[in-house]
């Protein structure tokens, strides 16, 4: 499994020094916004599989599909978990790099987990979490191989000419009480932006809790 930090990129880190970082302009694309012109075209269909909304957005021989689950944070923990699986498939004649990825919940950021390792505990306890628990990985929801994290890492995803690639994204809901649940299930409550960034363009996905597929156990 490969890990990339969500944060802007490059990104470096020391020992004990200072974090630098370097941010660069990017363009964004909002799914459902389609202006014309240079805009990207947004679409949406459903997972033959399992029947999973996809929302879609395609850009000068890019599309973007983003799916949205979530599942409860775990034993002893509250709240949830948002899930977020990405394909990128490349149909240009140049090689496209995923830089970053992030999201937030009615304007509270959603900080991506860490996998849990005796390295990394202390220094970011509020969003470690034991990755080879998660029902949405175990179930396939999301993708093993690829996967963004809070782990520091100047990693970018390549993606070559005429190929896909999906990558995973994870975030512990920032809020203390994010499910509202009836006799049809549980959603989170509001509404989830996420972006990811390929080359120098965001591509943002709006995404309400009920539209959100239940991945959990």
């Amino acid at each position: 499994m490969t890990f990339c930090i969500w944060s802007c990129t490059p990104i470096a880190f020391a020992q004990n020094g200072p974090v630098t970082i370097e941010v660069e302009p990017r363009s964004a694309l909002v799914w459902g916004e389609d202006a014309g012109g240079s805009a990207g075209v947004s679409s949406s269909t459903l997972d033959p599989v399992t029947g999973n909304s996809i929302h879609k957005l395609k850009h000068s021989g890019i599309e973007v599909g983003s799916q949205a689950g979530f599942e409860r944070a775990g034993s002893g923990m509250s709240g949830s978990l948002l899930n977020v699986t990405t394909t990128i498939i490349n149909t240009t004649g140049l090689d496209v790099f995923v830089r970053r990825a992030g999201a937030s919940v009615d304007g509270h950021t959603a900080f991506p987990i860490v996998p849990e390792t005796g390295r990394m505990k202390g220094r970011h306890s509020g969003q470690v979490h034991e990755v080879g628990t998660m029902y949405c990985l175990k179930n396939g929801f999301l993708s093993r191989d690829n996967f963004f994290s809070g782990v520091d890492s100047s990693a970018s995803f390549n993606v070559a000419p005429n190929a896909a690639l999906t990558v995973s994204f994870v975030a512990k809901d920032p809020r203390s009480y994010s499910l509202l649940c009836s006799v049809e299930g549980c959603y989170p409550t509001g509404t989830m932006r996420f972006y990811i960034t390929v080359n120098a363009t965001d591509y943002v996905f709006v995404w309400s809790g009920r539209s959100m597929a239940y991945c959990g156990k």
